[in-house]
């Protein structure tokens, strides 16, 4: 038998993508029209990814996962082509367990993983500010020093799970002064008084995972849900996040290849001008540019992925990362836009599905680190 070469998809990997893609043909694709439409949250969808005890998939054994970046790029790929909500549901939930596992106590990882790992507790991950999304050492929100932890005052926008969460991981800014940088994370509780979570956003995509302001007046935080030594916990939890990007990424390889989905069956349907619309070739190099960049982009995410799994850190993995999750995004972005077209004025209709991929396609390339700043990191790690 031979060996896989770094980032092929090994036997355990196409075990998760076969059982994946069943359930999500079986069981997700004919509930995805809904959640978009209606906007609800998907309660059995979650109730689903549960059951199949896909919440620990990129973490360790311990926890019940398969301890693979790659194996969890590939199930993100597999739900995301047919329904982006449900896949978003797995990505919602690891980001705050790959910041506790990262920058967490030993106390603060056996009170909120196992929770995590079995779908008893939710959670979210907030960042963004008003006047500082991409601006992230610029934040506003301030944990001011008080006997035994902090008080917490400030909000934030678009904080995705935030109104189903049994907790959030917050940034906000420790010292006194209000010079750039000094920021930290903390485990702000639902039931925290003075902490609450404000309207769902109306959103073009991602429908079905709603995301809201969130505000703290005056919050106390005990300091054991600090994560990580004062002014040194920020820095640990974005390696982790640069750690996750490529599920992100696979997100967008998942988008495109279920767009090219749609698009290939519809244009084998179609006829115009005495002759099948699969056989102008206009339309068919069309098809055949689609499929090209989604394969370049499932390449590179792999790649990051495994990077991960081989223990890569630092610049030489941010910047496969950034590259990954830039171009798997771009890509979905114009494979969408290129389905649309090729369904024609029945790509603008609510009745076929293609408009969802071409709305949830743009929210992938601002969300997690908008795709300007993605190339940001890329320009700034060359020419270091």
């Amino acid at each position: 038998m031979t060996t896989p070469s770094p980032f092929e998809l090994g036997e355990d990997q196409r075990a998760i993508r076969a059982l994946v893609r069943r359930v999500a043909e079986e069981k997700v694709a004919p509930r995805a029209a809904e959640i978009d439409a209606t906007g609800d949250y998907p309660q059995d969808m979650y109730d689903l990814l549960t059951e199949l005890g896909l919440f620990t998939l990129p973490f360790p054994e311990a926890y019940g996962g398969a301890d693979s970046m790659l194996s969890s790029c590939v199930a993100v790929e597999e739900f995301g082509r047919v329904c982006y909500n449900t896949a978003y549901l797995l990505v919602v939930q690891w980001t705050p367990f790959g910041t506790i596992l990262a920058g967490g106590t030993k106390e603060q990882k056996e009170r909120f993983l196992p929770g995590l790992a079995n779908g008893d507790l939710r959670a979210a991950f907030s960042l963004t500010e008003p006047q500082s999304g991409s601006d992230v050492a610029g934040i506003k929100t301030r944990a001011t020093r008080v006997d035994g932890g902090y008080k917490l005052n400030g909000g934030k926008i678009w904080c995705t799970n935030s109104a189903v969460s049994d907790f959030i991981v917050v940034a906000a800014k420790t010292g006194e002064s209000d010079e750039r940088g000094a920021v930290n994370f903390f485990i702000v509780e639902k039931d925290m008084d003075g902490f609450s979570v404000g309207r769902k956003e109306d959103k073009l995509g991602a429908r079905g995972v709603p995301s809201s302001t969130i505000f703290f007046e005056d919050v106390f935080i005990p300091e054991e849900n600090r994560l990580g030594p004062e002014g040194e916990g920020f820095k640990i939890v974005m390696e982790a996040l640069n750690k996750s990007r490529p599920i992100i990424a696979a997100r967008g390889v998942g988008l495109a290849q279920g767009a090219i989905d749609h698009a290939q069956a519809f244009i084998s349907e179609r006829h115009a001008f005495g002759q099948a619309v699969k056989d102008f070739q206009g339309v068919r190099w069309m098809l055949a540019d689609m499929q090209i960049q989604t394969e370049a982009a499932r390449g590179l995410v792999y790649k990051a992925a495994a990077a991960v799994d081989a223990g890569l850190e630092g610049n030489d993995l941010a910047i496969q990362a950034a590259i990954a999750k830039c171009h798997a995004t771009d890509t979905a972005m114009q494979v969408a836009t290129d389905a649309v077209q090729l369904f024609g004025a029945s790509g603008i209709s609510n009745e076929y599905p293609i408009n969802r991929y071409f709305r949830d396609a743009k929210v992938l390339q601002i969300v997690e680190g908008t795709n300007q700043i993605q190339r940001n990191i890329i320009s700034r790690i060359m020419l270091r």
